[in-house]
């Protein structure tokens, strides 16, 4: 009884740290509609309050992993939940645009902290055959999680000072995770001796064979700089950790994503309601998708699923470069375009829809992605393109009455407006003669999304939270996730450069060449854990070269 107890515990956990991970990443598309009605917000300070997010979880990166290990995961968990809900308190009672920046910076610390800490918890919590399981479960409450801020960013979508209950909702699934995580034990690799913990019963979700195999092993102590040496081939770790988190962004997702809504609306998705369901349904499939990679993890193996994954993304992108070369995207990229007194155009024009945010970010965003992730977590979020395409897509209206009342009263008309009409018809876009192309490029981007979500998003931070000792986890798994979140900032804020330097077609046909790198990489380096203990792996990968 205690034991499935416990096994329901991690699992709620998991999904709701996910579920916290994606929704914070989410939610700011729709609010940013309002708070930029509200505060007048410029083109650099809307890239500003969404970038913010992304420098709270860098600095969590850096320093969360310290945290982790000397103080243990489940303490780290109870921690990062505390700061949450100090950051949503204060986003939901900010008065200026410096106040909603240190509401998400500290924001971006907490969910940051948390997708690191709960997937290694949750690994070191659970038996092997159910490790796969459980720990993707983060990635699967980071999409839903992304779902829900859609969901509510519609409903508030006209809501006076929405942002608000936009921003505050957040405290109620950590108010969830906190009252959780009370219930479960202090984690067990934290104690001096696993076979002493086995003994007490501290640890009621290993199996006997978990036991025999553990008996053994005892902890080994780590600094931080053993993760570049040969000791326990700790530097092939290293490189395994890093090439994983790098190439799951440098294969495009948290771009391709920033743009999802854009070419639904160029494939025929014209009314803007009819996009927002478009992407709304591109999230049920990324959903789906980590469903399905939670049920393999155990069975096909983390390596399976990330190849198959990297094959399908790589071959899908390419698809999409060569679709995009023969019918060029029009997109709109610029959101200065929009900004100055004269520069008011009907909202109309372009999707109301956000673009749909990764993992971790995922996965830990963690993530990464979703994130994103994610975990996106760890997931993650696109900074610069997210803002162009917030802005230049919704077209943002500058009202010169310096009456906040009223300019709020007009912003959600303009809403309403936009929501009940529709964009000019098809055969007016430049894509309406390619209809063939057009299907094409709707199924690569749901294939991409899709072998995402079963190999890249959960698998990442599946195996680093497998793959390293017990005494250097949580500092090995922040170095690793400060890597992730600095490639997508990187990406994020060269992606439109990109786009001007070389075009789309190339862009993406430079993300499938990346997805082939990432094929042979996973394939060189990456181990199979699936089925093994922690204790296993750990002896497994201190021999072999």
């Amino acid at each position: 009884g205690r034991a499935l107890l416990v096994l329901l515990l991690s699992g709620t956990v998991s999904l709701l740290g996910g579920l916290i991970f994606g929704y914070e990443l989410g939610i700011i598309s729709g609010a940013l509609l309002q708070l930029q009605a509200d505060f007048q917000l410029s083109c650099f300070q809307q890239e500003v309050l969404v970038s913010a997010i992304l420098i709270g979880a860098l600095l969590a990166s850096l320093a969360g992993g310290i945290l982790i290990d000397r103080h243990g995961r489940r303490r780290a968990i109870l921690a990062s939940n505390l700061v949450l809900l100090v950051g949503s308190l204060i986003l939901t009672l900010a008065r200026s645009l410096t106040v909603l920046v240190i509401g998400r910076v500290t924001v971006g610390f907490a969910i940051s902290v948390s997708s690191m800490a709960c997937c290694i918890y949750v690994s070191e919590m659970v038996a092997a055959h159910q490790r796969g399981l459980l720990v993707s479960l983060y990635e699967a409450g980071i999409t839903v999680g992304i779902l829900l801020s859609y969901a509510l960013n519609y409903v508030f979508a006209d809501v006076d000072e929405g942002w608000r209950y936009m921003f505050g909702l957040a405290i109620a699934p950590a108010a969830m995770q906190f009252l959780s995580i009370l219930f479960l034990p202090v984690n067990p690799v934290k104690l001096s001796s696993w076979d002493s913990d086995s003994q007490k019963g501290l640890i009621p979700l290993q199996d006997t064979e978990d036991r025999a195999a553990a008996k053994p092993y005892q902890e080994k102590h780590y600094s931080f700089l053993d993760l570049f040496r040969t000791r326990d081939n700790m530097r092939r770790r290293t490189l395994v950790g890093l090439g994983l988190v790098l190439f799951q962004q440098f294969t495009g997702q948290p771009n391709v994503l920033g743009y999802a809504s854009k070419i639904f609306h160029s494939v025929g998705f014209q009314s803007n309601s009819s996009a927002i369901l478009a992407s709304v349904g591109l999230g049920a499939i990324k959903v789906v998708a980590t469903l399905v990679a939670m049920a393999l993890a155990d069975k096909a193996g983390r390596r399976v699923l990330l190849l198959a994954g990297c094959v399908v993304m790589a071959i899908s992108v390419t698809s999409l470069g060569l679709t995009s070369s023969m019918a060029p995207l029009a997109m709109a990229r610029d959101c200065r375009a929009a900004t100055g007194p004269n520069a008011s155009q009907s909202l109309s024009q372009h999707p109301l829809t956000p673009p749909v945010l990764p993992q971790a970010a995922v996965s830990p965003v963690p993530p990464a992605s979703g994130a994103a992730r994610s975990p996106a977590g760890p997931g993650t979020a696109a900074t610069r393109s997210l803002t162009e395409v917030f802005a230049s897509a919704q077209s943002k209206e500058v009202v010169p009455n310096p009456s906040l009342t009223q300019k709020r009263d007009l912003a959600g008309q303009s809403r309403k407006g936009a929501l009940e009409s529709t964009s000019p018809p098809l055969s007016a876009a430049p894509w309406a003669q390619h209809t063939v192309l057009n299907w094409i490029t709707l199924l690569s981007m749901m294939a991409f999304v899709s072998a995402f979500s079963i190999g890249f998003g959960p698998m990442t931070w599946l195996v680093l939270s497998e793959i390293y000792p017990a005494g250097i986890r949580g500092r090995a798994f922040a170095f690793c996730n400060s890597f992730n979140w600095a490639a997508n900032l990187l990406i994020s804020l060269s992606f439109l450069d990109l786009i001007d330097a070389i075009g789309f077609s190339w862009m993406f046909l430079l993300y499938g060449l990346m997805g082939v790198m990432a094929v042979v990489f996973i394939y060189l380096f990456v181990p199979e854990t699936k089925g093994q203990s922690l204790e296993e792996i750990e002896q497994q990968l201190s021999r072999k070269r």
